[in-house]
């Protein structure tokens, strides 16, 4: 098996003198005009009302939210406004749900488990407005430290993990071809590390430190305009201080990962604290004390909130307009697996940063 054919982790969507530390807690050819937005119509947007409107319209300058992935066909009636199948919505569904008052960004998971080529980010990029903007994942051909078997277990060592030269041609060139100005954080997401690289901290922090800087330069000073990267491990012992010092002298962002392996949210802001300035980047992926599979069984077809979690829901706008305050993009994206539609998990958190950021009285 290929590292372009591993399967997900077990918890994975289809996020001293010795060097230890404590842990800190096909596409389509193009179209004239007219035709291209006839084939925009075929998938409608729902029909927000004026309240989300307004919502959307009070958020703060440069905060970013978007879902995991778009094609879920219990997104009818909140953002869709007509059944469609989940392979339509793939192809075509971006346009409607770029119109939702909240949604400006969007996480590609896909390109997690395969790589995609500069036509097909171009082919996404097509749909969407100026302004909207991407986190994208990286391959897995480079983050998964294992070769995994169709059940996700460990099958061997992965020889092309941390290749810089892979990285940048599978996945960094072709995103920045094809997503230009809409490409925003380009996140690495390690999946749960072998124990003889946890156990190394320093050597850990060496190693992904010398993948960083191999890379082509995206600094995150420059994230209001420009894409960077970011870091996201599923491993709350790789979280320490040293790895946010590298991250910051990378001008990489550490993203914080809501996810039942990882501490919670408020824990996990020190952590981005300790990386000094600069973008904001969440990913509100699983219901702590779940597991992936169980969580899509018991919140599908992801049509309404079925577990409120309003501790996060908390940390993550008073992290929004902290970011905003300090003159910093953020960029929140939610999965159904959090509450139970992504969609609404991002309306009440919009709610919880508009009441927050409300001048008293």
């Amino acid at each position: 098996m290929t590292p372009q054919d591993q399967s997900p982790g077990p918890d994975e969507p289809a996020d001293d003198e010795n060097g230890a530390q404590r842990s800190f807690f096909d596409d389509a050819p193009a179209r004239p005009p007219a035709k291209a937005k006839g084939r925009a119509r075929t998938i409608p947007a729902a029909e927000h009302p004026d309240a989300l409107r307004q919502l959307g319209a009070a958020m703060p300058a440069q905060l970013h939210l978007g879902t995991s992935s778009w094609a879920f066909a219990g997104w009818n009636g909140i953002v869709y406004g007509a059944k469609a199948s989940e392979s339509l919505l793939s192809r075509e569904g971006l346009p409607a749900y770029s119109s939702h008052p909240l949604l400006n960004s969007v996480s590609l998971d896909r390109t997690f488990y395969a790589p995609l080529t500069a036509e097909q980010y171009a082919h996404y990029a097509n749909q969407v407005p100026t302004g909207f903007r991407f986190v994208v994942k990286a391959p897995n051909l480079v983050t998964d430290a294992v070769l995994r078997d169709d059940r996700g277990v460990p099958a061997g060592p992965n020889p092309s993990f941390l290749n810089p030269v892979l990285a940048t041609d599978h996945f960094v060139t072709p995103c920045l071809e094809g997503l230009g100005t809409k490409a925003g954080p380009l996140v690495f997401q390690f999946s749960p590390l072998p124990p003889e690289i946890l156990g190394d901290p320093a050597g850990w922090v060496a190693r992904l430190s010398a993948f960083l800087a191999a890379l082509p330069a995206l600094p995150a000073s420059q994230g209001h305009e420009r894409p960077f990267y970011a870091v996201e491990f599923r491993d709350p012992q790789a979280v320490t201080p040293r790895m946010m010092k590298m991250l910051a002298e990378r001008g990489v962002r550490y993203c914080v990962a809501i996810h039942a392996r990882m501490p919670s949210a408020a824990r996990q802001m020190q952590a981005v604290a300790a990386t000094g300035p600069g973008p904001l980047v969440v990913r509100w992926s699983l219901l702590a004390g779940q597991r992936y599979e169980a969580a899509k069984a018991r919140f599908s077809p992801f049509d309404k909130i079925q577990v409120q979690d309003p501790e996060t829901r908390r940390v993550l706008a008073e992290a929004a307009l902290a970011a905003h305050a300090a003159g910093q993009p953020a960029w929140i994206v939610a999965n159904n697996k959090a509450e139970g539609s992504a969609p609404l998990t991002l309306e009440l958190l919009a709610r919880e940063i508009a009441t927050r950021s409300a001048p008293p009285g």
